[in-house]
């Protein structure tokens, strides 16, 4: 596992599992046990991303065009990652990264 490793993860309570993408540190993602990812939409994204999401397509491993939420990390135990889908394309890491920095307040923080 890496970052950027696109899987489907199925939250406990959620109707269906939601694809998802790997952003822990590659040294935790190869061998610590929780990993932090973000998740994306099921559904076909029908509407342009706000400022804290990142549309992702058929290039970053997915069917259709998908809203990838940023303001939210979540840990998840490595075990429950099922099916992995592929990799989120080297155009979008940088735009994915940079999403996550912002929808956080993380630049506001740093110039404070």
């Amino acid at each position: 596992m890496k970052p950027f490793d696109v899987f489907l993860w199925q939250p406990p309570g959620w109707p269906e599992p939601h694809p998802c993408v790997v952003i822990s540190h590659p040294s935790r993602a190869a061998n610590k046990d929780p990993v932090e990812v973000l998740m994306c939409s099921s559904q076909r994204a029908t509407r342009s991303a706000l400022p804290h999401e990142v549309i992702l397509d058929a290039a970053d491993s997915l069917d259709w065009p998908t809203l990838c939420k940023c303001d939210l990390i979540h840990a998840v135990p490595k075990a429950e990652l099922k099916r992995f889908r592929g990799t989120v394309s080297l155009a979008r890491r940088q735009l994915l990264v940079r999403t996550v920095i912002a929808a956080h307040g993380w630049p506001q923080i740093l110039s404070s």
